[in-house]
């Protein structure tokens, strides 16, 4: 499908599901050669989950863990500026090496707030990996480590980014067609 409707907006396919994947092994053969010993990675949740599942399938580092948080900023397609912690982590991480696993950056609020509450828990090391980031809308100055691709600041869904929670299930990225 070249293009889809989601709560009667218009969609076009802006990344295929086979790019999406080149992106992923990219982006996972980065981090294996990144020399980050016994890396806990940590999904930001919901956007990140297809992300999360791929990339680890293609993570050849020993002793790699994954766990999750969940925050939120959004309402509709637009941030709404407030990040509310909904999920945390549960086990204790001081002094492990990060890993976060993010869907997409655009802001910074959501990572600049991530990265304040693993900062107060003392970890080893942090990096960041985003499979989407957009320099345009970005306002903060986090080191971001690995970026998949940088796209423009358009809406975009799929692949487990949603428009008011719809959208995650399809295979390819979509953008707003204006």
């Amino acid at each position: 499908m070249k293009e889809i409707i989601l709560h009667n907006k218009i969609f076009q396919q802006h990344i295929s599901k086979e790019e999406i994947d080149n992106i992923v092994s990219d982006l996972a053969n980065k981090i294996n050669v990144s020399n980050t010993e016994k890396p806990l990675f940590i999904a930001v949740l919901n956007g990140s989950f297809l992300f999360a599942a791929d990339i680890m399938r293609k993570i050849t580092i020993a002793n790699a863990e994954i766990s999750f948080i969940k925050l939120s900023s959004y309402e509709g397609m637009k941030s709404s500026g407030e990040i509310s912690e909904l999920i945390g982590i549960n086990s204790n991480i001081s002094n492990r090496n990060i890993i976060l696993l993010e869907d997409i950056i655009d802001t910074g609020n959501t990572l600049e707030k991530i990265i304040e509450i693993l900062t107060q828990e003392q970890v080893g090391s942090i990096k960041v990996a985003t499979l989407l980031f957009k320099p345009d809308a970005y306002k903060k100055n986090l080191n971001i480590d690995f970026i998949g691709k940088s796209i423009e600041n358009d809406f975009v869904v799929g692949y487990g980014l949603d428009y008011d929670e719809i959208g995650r299930n399809l295979p390819h990225i979509y953008k707003l067609k204006n």
